[in-house]
């Protein structure tokens, strides 16, 4: 039996995971959206359910300079002593810092903001009580000018830290500058064996990307390289599965290990992949010299054998009702929502939206609910409520990459008459539908996803559906609109400049591949 990649789809990368028992817990990077870090939980390392995001508070998490792909970099998760630890960068404000909680259910402490700069922190708690810090540095990484170091190319650099204070102990020293490849970075440290094991990513997070590994009998090296190094890479393979890398190891209870990472599937031609970096899973075994053997001889095949414990899946979710007190936690924002720009309360099984003059090319302040796509071939729809009263008051569904790379099927009013109408934004292009006239009462608002197509519906009760347009995914992709994350199916309403407007109710959410 055998399982298919990935196990998290859609925009989750940089996944670093933790076991507490019989239990695996998983997060993943989160950038610009808010809440931030999501969390996710298994019992069988392949099905994960979302149970939270780690940062749900402005004091967590203050995007001082919001930006694409910026805010928060490749956390880390540990467990340690009966308390959960996460560690990670906010690129847009503050660096590095770590919280923490006793209950993975429940909220997590304010920041310990840590002396160390660099990006992909991960803290490594060793036998004799020492805490190690380790991250990624390169030229162009803020580190405190008393600490700057002397290379000024990249590295993994690595300092004894004050848990409680988040104050380096000893000076961050570079221990490893990987095996070649460029940008050596997501490190984590590990004992296993009576050994350190230091296992990073390097080539960048594009095709050449590939994970390396070395050891020694010191948490500061000297480091003895893996001879089969890299340890997992699929560049050059005619695979599926590309850009595999920011791996993490954990074992599991029944004593076999594992490794999550990151990974593309790239689609069309030419390639590209606009869901994003995903998070696969890769069995590792150990050879008689205490190297690991990732996947088959350092490659991930589409098909990899089932873990040998029972496997334990989770309800199936495909609608949202909003009816209940909360969003899910899948919902985010674009960094933090303004005040009162959603409500769950004021019409039971509805979202009820509240736009402003923020609009989609502005990015953060908009009024924009999203979750990430996780299929490439899907059905998503939305039930809409809305009645504009002046021209330029839009509410709809966007598919979203970034303020400059977006489709957007709206309601909105023309020459007096309400219409759907799909505007189309590519870097400077703009593209405007002339729009289909609307029915008074609420609008079903569908997109049909291919991987190379979507493809934007709208039907009222009474009527046949209606094509309003379509949209090339590739533009949306991170190859041509550039940054890290991945396409987000959003709620969105806008005054396009008018600070007050009519409410949209959004109800029946469905995405389903």
């Amino acid at each position: 039996m055998t399982y298919q990649n990935p196990v998290i789809s859609g925009f989750h990368p940089d996944p670093s995971i933790c076991r507490v028992g019989e239990d695996y817990y998983l997060v993943t990077s989160s950038f610009e959206y808010f809440p931030g870090v999501p969390l996710f939980h298994s019992r069988d390392l392949l099905n994960w359910r979302q149970i939270g995001n780690v940062l749900t508070r402005k004091s967590q998490l203050d995007f001082q300079k919001w930006s694409p792909s910026g805010g928060i970099f490749a956390p880390t998760l540990r467990h340690h002593e009966g308390t959960f630890y996460m560690v990670t960068t906010n690129v847009s404000g503050g660096g590095n810092f770590y919280v923490q909680t006793n209950d993975i259910a429940g909220d997590w402490s304010d920041p310990i903001w840590l002396e160390q700069g660099g990006i992909d922190p991960s803290l490594f708690f060793d036998d004799d009580g020492k805490v190690y810090l380790t991250s990624s540095w390169g030229k162009g990484w803020p580190s405190p000018p008393e600490i700057l170091l002397e290379h000024e190319y990249w590295g993994i650099q690595q300092s004894e830290i004050d848990l409680q204070t988040g104050k380096c102990l000893t000076e961050p020293k570079v221990i490893w500058h990987g095996t070649g490849g460029r940008y050596p970075e997501g490190p984590h440290l590990y004992k296993m064996h009576g050994k350190y094991y230091l296992m990073i990513a390097e080539g960048g997070t594009e095709r050449g990307h590939m994970i390396t590994l070395a050891r020694s009998d010191s948490p500061w090296g000297p480091w003895e390289s893996c001879p089969h190094n890299p340890i997992l890479t699929n560049r050059s393979l005619q695979s599926p599965h590309q850009a595999l890398g920011h791996g993490d190891l954990v074992e599991a209870h029944d004593g076999s290990w594992w490794m999550v990472c990151l990974g593309i599937r790239p689609q069309g031609n030419p390639e590209t992949a606009h869901l994003g970096r995903e998070t696969h899973l890769v069995p590792v075994k150990w050879n008689a010299q205490g190297w690991p053997v990732v996947g088959d001889q350092g490659v991930l095949r589409q098909h990899s054998p089932l873990p040998e414990f029972p496997l334990h899946s989770w309800p199936a979710a495909e609608q949202e009702d909003f009816r209940g007190p909360d969003l899910h936690p899948k919902w985010v924002t674009l960094g933090h929502a303004p005040g009162g720009m959603y409500s769950l309360a004021e019409r039971p099984g509805s979202l009820r939206l509240q736009g402003n003059a923020k609009c989609l090319d502005d990015g953060q302040g908009v009024a924009f609910l999203g979750t990430a796509q996780t299929q490439y071939t899907c059905d998503v729809s939305v039930h809409l409520d809305f009645v504009p009263l002046s021209e330029g008051e839009e509410a709809g569904i966007t598919v979203w990459m970034n303020p400059q790379h977006h489709y957007d099927l709206l309601i909105t009013l023309k020459n007096g008459a309400r219409v759907a109408c799909l505007r189309k934004r590519i870097d400077d292009l703009i593209v405007n539908t002339a729009g289909v006239a609307l029915q008074e009462g609420p609008v079903t608002l569908k997109i049909q996803a291919l991987p190379e197509k979507y493809t934007f519906l709208v039907m009222q009760p009474g009527t046949a559906e209606h094509v309003v347009g379509s949209g090339v995914p590739r533009y949306l992709s991170p190859e041509v609109a550039g940054g890290f994350t991945g396409v987000m199916l959003g709620l969105c309403a806008t005054g396009n400049g008018k600070g007050q407007m009519p409410p949209a109710y959004f109800s029946k959410f469905r995405s389903q591949g």
